[in-house]
């Protein structure tokens, strides 16, 4: 399974979700689904805008798992 850890990202920069929205021009609906983990493809562009607000490398929001997705 692979995760997305931005909701992680984002507790330990203490940031909200309208915060990364006004600073990346991503949309609310957007961010929610990844923040929520609720994605089923990421738009290389929205992870890119991302990693580059985040300062981090890619490796760094994305992680897999052993977990099966029941979903």
């Amino acid at each position: 399974m692979i995760r997305l850890k931005l909701s992680a990202l984002m507790g330990e920069r203490k940031l909200r979700i309208s915060d990364v929205m006004r600073d990346t021009g991503i949309s609310r609906n957007a961010l929610t689904r990844i923040y929520r983990e609720e994605v089923d493809r990421l738009d290389l562009e929205i992870l890119e805008k991302l990693c580059r607000y985040l300062e981090i490398d890619i490796c760094d929001m994305i992680e897999m798992t052993d977990e099966l997705n029941d979903s």
